[in-house]
């Protein structure tokens, strides 16, 4: 071959692709109703683990029993579901579930653990009055995150965003919440183990073994692994297995020790202000806007991730501010109802997205009728809520990487070439992981974060802010690709911010319409600028 030649069979670069081809079922189609239905009982399932988590950390802290942590798991269920049918139809309008956030547990911690409630005696007392005083800050962080939204503060904001910029959110989305991986899930190895190397069997492998059945264990390896590992759970229980162990291996292993199934009632029905009417601090209600800041900040990593593997279009900045709007309308219902925690789009839903390769919009919302349902007849929801946590967390070790790699698919649209690029996605991830590790450390060992001065609200802000992955890698490759080199003609390649440009306008790109329209034409009354 002639020296600068080349043949015409040479490998050449993959195509840069706006919509992610190889997806089954896109944002606007929907898969017949059967699979429907059974994929969004899947969805349910994922968004469980995260609740009974979050509830079982903060209830017990509040003062609150069995009895409490199931009505609260009822409560977040049921508004969950509502927050997702109202995101599904008048928000972001992508397949995104509306569920617990991590990032709400500082603060409601912080609440609960406040010396204003020594003098309760009686812990359902205590337990009613922090809750009283999480949702007033509920209630006011809301009002923030709308206006956030609904005024197009965040519009402005992610018209500066570039593939660049969101690489490092979107990774750090996924791989930020590491701790609730594998961490969790050898928390009883026994039954978690298993559990990964089912849902990594059946969802990669045994596809191209049965390539006839490849769809249904693609689509249902997250119904296949549980079923199959929790009858081995129940198996080892009955079996005595864990009658001699420590507490914490046979609350962790056992299927019996939740203690939701019977404390659950059969029929409930949630309602706003059920336990009282809320309180309002100003020093909680600024840590719970910190929260709902880094909720803001994860919940675009997730929108961005949901969108591409829905094989969507990137959001035009309208439609991402107006999801936020709505994701505010979430908080206010959970101040209302008192869930104890705020909201967020669901990360491992939108990793789940990438398994199954179903994006429809339907699934969703399919599922967020499964958490209405399951949230008023209690003990049915319990027993659901009764599978043992390290099951749960080996699917977040698979779902999580899902998302983590969607950040990875976005490095196609930059110039990798660039040290410019480099520098900015290895900084910014490293940070991200790095600064949030101190945080958590310091305050595990010193048992308060390293901000301690008298000033409690100023501590949690602070503390939430710097203990999310993706809002510290997000802020820092912000900021560098805004700053570092912003004059030099090739950075706005470098960044790949030409390949978003005709998506920086609804009606520039007219797949925006298909993906993001109001139904009923409500866009002539909330239209997209």
């Amino acid at each position: 071959m002639a020296a600068g030649g080349g043949k015409s069979d040479d490998f050449q670069p993959f195509p840069v692709k706006d919509q992610l081809p190889g997806v089954d079922f896109c944002l606007s189609s929907t898969p017949s109703w059967p699979e429907a239905v059974l994929l969004g009982f899947q969805h349910y399932l994922v968004m469980l683990g995260t609740t009974v988590i979050i509830s079982s950390i903060i209830v017990p802290l509040m003062g609150g029993g069995n009895v409490e942590k199931a009505d609260v798991i009822n409560t977040v269920l049921f508004v969950a579901g509502i927050n997702t049918l109202l995101q599904t139809l008048f928000g972001s309008r992508l397949p995104v579930v509306i569920g617990g956030s991590y990032a709400f547990i500082i603060p409601t911690i912080s609440i609960a653990l406040s010396r204003r409630y020594s003098t309760f005696v009686d812990p359902h007392r205590r337990f009613k009055a922090s809750m009283r005083d999480v949702q007033g800050s509920l209630i006011v962080a809301s009002f923030f995150t709308m206006v956030i939204g609904f005024f197009g503060f965040w519009r402005i904001v992610s018209r500066f965003f570039s593939p660049l910029a969101a690489i490092p959110l979107v990774i750090l989305t996924g791989l930020g919440l590491y701790a609730q991986g594998f961490p969790q899930l050898a928390r009883c190895i026994e039954i978690g183990l298993p559990a990964l190397v089912a849902v990594v069997f059946l969802s990669q492998y045994v596809p191209h073994f049965l390539k006839s059945r490849r769809g249904i264990f693609e689509r249902f390896a997250i119904l296949f692994s549980v079923a199959i590992v929790w009858a081995f759970a129940e198996i080892l229980t009955a079996a005595g297995a864990y009658d001699n162990r420590a507490p914490q291996t046979q609350f962790s292993c056992r299927t019996d020790r939740s203690g939701l199934i019977s404390a659950a009632p059969w029929i409930r029905f949630p309602y706003p202000f059920q336990w009282g009417r809320p309180r309002f601090n100003a020093g909680d209600a600024v840590a719970v806007i910190a929260a709902s800041f880094v909720a803001i900040i994860e919940s675009t990593g997730t929108f961005i991730t949901a969108s591409r593997y829905a094989s969507a279009t990137p959001m035009p900045p309208s439609v991402l501010s107006r999801g936020i709007g709505w994701l505010g309308v979430g908080l206010l219902l959970d101040g209302l109802f008192g869930t104890g925690s705020g909201s967020t789009a669901s990360v491992e839903n939108a990793g789940l997205l990438g398994l199954t390769r179903v994006g429809s919009r339907t699934v969703i919302q399919i599922s967020a009728v499964f958490m209405l349902f399951f949230s008023v007849l209690g003990k049915f929801g319990a027993v659901l809520a009764s599978i043992p946590l390290p099951i749960m967390a080996a699917l977040y070790c698979v779902l999580f990487a899902y998302v983590a790699s969607a950040g990875l698919g976005l490095l196609q649209f930059c110039n990798l070439n660039s040290f410019r690029t480099k520098f900015i996605v290895g900084f910014s991830v490293f940070m991200g992981l790095s600064v949030p590790q101190y945080f958590n450390q310091y305050l595990l060992v010193s048992g308060h974060g390293p901000v301690h001065t008298r000033s409690t609200w100023f501590n949690n802000v602070m503390q939430v802010i710097f203990s999310s992955p993706a809002t510290v890698g997000f802020i820092v490759a912000f900021f560098l690709d805004c700053t570092h080199s912003y004059g030099h003609s090739s950075v706005r390649r470098d960044s790949g911010r030409h390949w978003w440009e005709k998506f920086r306008n609804f009606n520039t790109d007219t797949r925006s319409e298909e993906f993001y329209s109001l139904p009923a034409n409500l866009n002539r009354f909330f239209p997209s600028f």
